[in-house]
């Protein structure tokens, strides 16, 4: 099984990021299964967790595990620049314990749609 898949909404160009490289991206978090919105890092309403203090870019080391499995597969394919949805099945996302603090259930298949702002 795929850890992800992607669908390209907007074209990037250059590198994609490397491992323990620092991404800057902009994300929204959707349960798959009804697309209920439920992290934004740029949106101000509609999710349960929105960016209502504005913008907030979310960063992170590249390839060492310091977000879900999916996430991090799928975005050392982008390019700067690159906008694209990636879908995740449960087991490359938060797993049959889902993570209660976003109040994402047990066994959620996830979508994000993510843009990679930089990659250092």
């Amino acid at each position: 099984m795929a850890t992800f898949t992607k669908e390209i909404l907007k074209e990037g160009s250059g590198a994609t990021p490397q491992t323990n490289q620092q991404v800057t991206v902009s994300a929204d978090l959707y349960l798959a299964k009804d697309m209920t919105g439920i992290w934004s890092t740029h949106k101000p309403s509609g999710f349960l967790f929105s960016a209502t203090g504005g913008p907030e870019p979310f960063s992170y080391a590249s390839g060492v595990g310091g977000v879900i499995k999916g996430w991090d597969d799928g975005v050392a394919t982008m390019k700067l620049g690159e906008k694209a949805r990636l879908t995740i099945p449960w087991q490359y996302a938060y797993g049959a314990n889902g993570h209660p603090g976003f109040k994402i259930p047990g066994k959620s298949d996830l979508v994000f749609e993510i843009e990679v702002l930089a990659i250092n």
